[in-house]
């Protein structure tokens, strides 16, 4: 019984070692193409990402719920699981530090652009005044549209 229980353990645990494989490659190219702002490169990399994903979670979630499943490993076998994900967990933290920085400098640039063309617009519009006559003075409240979709 216990042979059984080690060939699919054993069988998982490689199966997991694949997907965190992939995984890793994938995050290699896509932190490449954040470095590189190739912003198409990493929108052609979204579907995979999300398959991947959705694959490491139900695969690790195995070995989440069933521990007592790690104990019928060998110590090589638990340390190359380990390391495996050690090296995904610094890939993923670039990953996310990455993902932060080009939004956050992505939402800086769209301010910077928004600021701009309010100050223009209201530096060159003319609107009507109190009194019903045409007025340069009173154009504060001119209405500006930027469309947000970053």
């Amino acid at each position: 019984m216990e042979e059984l229980q080690l060939k699919e353990v054993s069988s998982k645990l490689e199966d997991l070692k694949k997907v965190i494989t992939n995984f890793a490659q994938l995050l290699v190219k896509e932190n490449k193409a954040l470095k590189e702002f190739d912003v198409d490169a990493v929108s052609a990399l979204y579907e995979q990402k999300v398959k991947i994903v959705s694959a490491y979670r139900s695969m690790s979630a195995f070995f989440i719920k069933s521990q007592e499943n790690l104990s019928v490993l060998s110590d090589e076998q638990k340390k190359s699981l380990k390391t495996a994900s050690q090296e995904l967990d610094a890939l993923l933290k670039e990953n996310d530090l990455l993902l932060k920085t080009r939004m956050e400098t992505s939402k800086n640039v769209m301010n910077t652009i928004i600021n701009i063309a309010k100050v223009a617009n209201n530096r060159n519009a003319t609107s009507y005044g109190s009194g019903g006559k045409y007025s340069p003075l009173d154009n504060n409240k001119n209405a500006l549209a930027i469309n947000r979709t970053l």
